[in-house]
């Protein structure tokens, strides 16, 4: 499933240079994910680097957009194709 961003965040700009699909921006008040651009890092790395680097462990799963592992991956594959 795409990540989301709590209002937890702290805007500390850690977490944006980190996302290989660039899915990460800033919003209004905190950063945001595009769910449309986030893999959870499938295919590029085996864990998200964002909540790695997160210091406030404000970066939880996006309930509202569920996804297996096998749809990561395509999004990711995807994703590849049109930035080529």
């Amino acid at each position: 499933m795409a990540l989301h961003i709590t209002d937890e965040c702290i805007s500390c700009d850690v977490c944006e240079p980190e996302c290989p699909n660039g899915a990460i921006s800033q919003g209004d008040s905190t950063y945001v994910i595009n769910p449309d651009l986030c893999t959870e890092c499938a295919g590029h790395y085996e864990t998200s680097q964002c909540v790695e680097v997160c210091p406030v462990d404000c970066i939880v799963p996006d309930p509202d957009h569920e996804e297996t592992p096998e749809q990561l991956r395509a999004k990711y594959e995807r994703i590849s194709s049109e930035n080529r």
